[in-house]
């Protein structure tokens, strides 16, 4: 604790009588008390009140920050104010000390000279007054006063206010009663400095301080030399004789070129920083120049360009910057036109291709019909024919309707429609393809509506697409086919359990004629356009299809769709990656992932020991669970309750059995 400050009381805030308040003991609710300029802890609940009191601190600052970080020419200007502010200061404390120092060199010098004339006068006077010897010790004492108030009044009177002369004793005892004497009202008690008495006592020479002038008149004090020494008066007696000589005029001095450094500083300081301002304002406007007009050029206005003015490096810049927006412009156009005539190209051979192609079906068809009056090879001929045309005349049309997604000409019919009408119909029509594969469909999550305003074709397009490659690469295992609702967004999943995808075939899957497997055979005659035109009827409603897979685990393709057609999607009912994944199983083997919810794993079934279904299995409908209304936070995580009974995922806005809504990028939100 530091001198003069007052001790604490056991009634003040956060002291603890009878023991010391060490860390987390602190009565106080706060976590930390700022005591002393040092930071101690006192508890663990004040941490939330700490930190709203920051980010109180911290919200009005964040504007100037953001500020700060996006202008560099507030940060050039700013850097040169500080940067001129500190030369300056730097120079005034020079220029301030080398004045005060010769200001206090001269006043010292004039004031030796004066005093060691009033010494030597002094010591003269007393060498030349009679002596007082035959005089008793009383008469001596007085005629010792008289002669030293007559000796202050006389070396005082050549001073003019220059100075103050003050004769003192040798006794330190009662000064004033020892004969002690002053001129111009100066009070010697406390003028004169304790420390420099001694010296003067003690030595033979000159001794000199500074020090402050005070006067018995109530006159303010006033800065102040004091130099004296040790003299003889005429009875013999030792004494000591100071100068005072005030340094009001050296201060006045002072101040003055304190005031004139302080505002030649400022003004120097300003006017640097309104050239500074001026100069980066020559560099920074172009550069901003530039960036406005590439933000333009990449929001599609090619036409733009920079103004150049001048020869200098700004200008080459802009030349340059012209240029290379002038040969971007020519190449997009040059990209768009190839564009368009490629696109105009399968557009015109699709719709040149149709008459031929009647002409051949036609002819196709006399021969299949009248394929049995031909001999064994003659007539598989016909039936190759047939089916190769079919699959020509599908080519033709997943073409013709690529084309028609290129040139921005496809357009959305959309109706209230009810996915689960449209599920039963694509399950319908691959049921053939799904007997002769083995394969046996579940349908979960179709217990409760699932609505949405979406064009019926274009989604049944979709979904047979998905079911049927599901079926062709299912390796004779269940295909599940899941639906669920939650919030704004409804999706229908299909999973198999075949060969799966590789990593980094997930992206590539809805690449136009791609294939994980380039040697294996279109059993199903299709085009390997097809789940392009999918992925474009998604994004045709503003929704996402996206696909998952791994080596020997299957896949999964999800197809999630707003409720309105207008609504932005902000996340998924399903998770893109199932519950029974490899890596999920995994997780929940090590018990990282236990009651979490997982869907129900359909188990893998040898192909012969399973016989084709004529109607899709329904599992049992769990009670219907409840969707919190306010479980859509601003953040694009929209939470979906989970059904208050272990089900198979049937109900609707169960978002997969694990109460969470899956973004587009496949992470989940709570």
């Amino acid at each position: 604790m530091t001198a003069g400050s007052a001790a604490p009381k056991p009634g003040d805030p956060g002291v603890r009588t009878g023991r010391t308040a060490g860390p987390g003991r602190g009565g106080s609710r706060f976590g930390r008390l700022l005591r002393g300029g040092r930071l101690f802890r006192v508890g663990a609940r004040g941490g939330p009140v700490l930190r709203l009191f920051a980010r109180w601190v911290r919200r009005p600052l964040l504007p100037a920050v953001r500020l700060w970080r996006r202008n560099i020419q507030l940060r050039i200007v700013a850097g040169t104010l500080l940067m001129s502010l500190g030369v300056v200061l730097l120079l005034g404390i020079v220029v301030i000390g080398q004045v005060r120092n010769g200001l206090l060199e001269a006043k010292e010098r004039a004031a030796q000279s004066q005093a060691a004339g009033g010494f030597s006068a002094a010591q003269d006077r007393a060498a030349t007054t009679p002596s007082t010897s035959g005089q008793q010790d009383g008469g001596r004492a007085g005629s010792s006063v008289n002669w030293r108030s007559t000796l202050v009044e006389q070396l005082a009177s050549g001073g003019q206010s220059a100075f103050n002369v003050v004769a003192l004793s040798l006794d330190t005892g009662d000064t004033a009663s020892r004969g002690a004497r002053a001129s111009g009202e100066v009070d010697p008690t406390t003028s004169i400095p304790a420390d420099l008495r001694p010296s003067v006592a003690q030595g033979t020479g000159t001794f000199q301080k500074f020090t402050r002038i005070h006067y018995t008149s109530g006159k303010a004090s006033e800065p102040g030399l004091v130099i004296g020494k040790r003299l003889n008066d005429a009875d013999g007696d030792q004494y000591e004789l100071y100068y005072l000589f005030p340094l009001t005029q050296e201060e006045d001095s002072l101040t003055l070129v304190k005031g004139t450094l302080a505002t030649a500083g400022l003004f120097v300081v300003v006017l640097l920083g309104a050239i500074a301002w001026l100069m980066v304002r020559q560099v920074v406007t172009p550069v901003r120049m530039a960036a406005g007009i590439a933000e333009r050029l990449s929001a599609g206005r090619l036409q733009e360009r920079m103004k150049v003015t001048g020869e200098d490096d700004i200008a080459r810049l802009g030349e340059a910057f012209n240029k290379m927006a002038s040969n971007l412009q020519l190449k997009i156009q040059q990209l768009e036109e190839l564009s368009r005539m490629q696109r105009r190209f399968v557009s015109d051979v699709s719709h040149e291709l149709r008459t031929p192609l009647t002409t051949v079906r036609m002819a196709a068809d006399v021969i299949h019909e009248a394929r049995v009056d031909f001999d064994p090879i003659t007539a598989r001929s016909a039936e190759l024919l047939g089916d190769q045309l079919d699959r020509f005349e599908s080519l033709l049309s997943d073409l013709l309707e690529i084309s028609r997604f290129d040139a921005g000409a496809a357009a959305l019919e959309a109706e209230p429609i009810d996915l689960r009408q449209v599920v039963r119909r694509v399950i319908g029509g691959a049921e053939p393809l799904a007997e002769r594969k083995g394969t046996r469909i579940v349908v979960l999550g179709d217990k409760q509506p699932v609505v949405a305003e979406a064009d019926a074709r274009r989604v049944e397009r979709v979904l047979r697409n998905l079911v049927v490659n599901a079926v062709e690469h299912g390796e004779g295992r269940d295909v599940v086919v899941k639906l669920a609702a939650a919030g704004g967004a409804v999706a229908v999943a299909v999973r198999d359990y075949g060969v799966g995808l590789k990593p980094g075939e997930a992206t590539r899957v809805f690449n136009r004629f791609w294939r994980a497997d380039p040697a294996r055979a279109r059993t199903t005659g299709g085009t390997g356009l097809g789940l392009s035109i999918a992925v474009e009827d998604a994004r045709l409603h503003g929704g996402w299809l996206q696909a998952w897979g791994e080596p020997g685990g299957g896949s999964q393709f999800r197809l999630t769709l707003p409720r309105t057609a207008d609504e932005p999607l902000r996340g998924s009912p399903i998770p893109l990656e199932p519950e029974d994944s490899r890596r999920n199983r995994e997780q929940a083997a090590a018990g990282r992932d236990q009651e979490s919810g997982r869907l129900t794993a359909v188990p893998a079934q040898p192909v012969g020991d399973r016989s084709a279904l004529a109607v899709p299995p329904r599992l049992p409908a769990p009670p219907r669970a409840t969707v919190d209304p306010t479980a859509l936070p601003g953040s694009g995580a929209r939470v979906v309750a989970r059904a208050a009974t272990d089900g198979d995922g049937g109900g609707v806005g169960t978002a997969g059995g694990n109460g969470h809504l899956e973004r587009e990028d496949g992470t989940r939100g709570r």
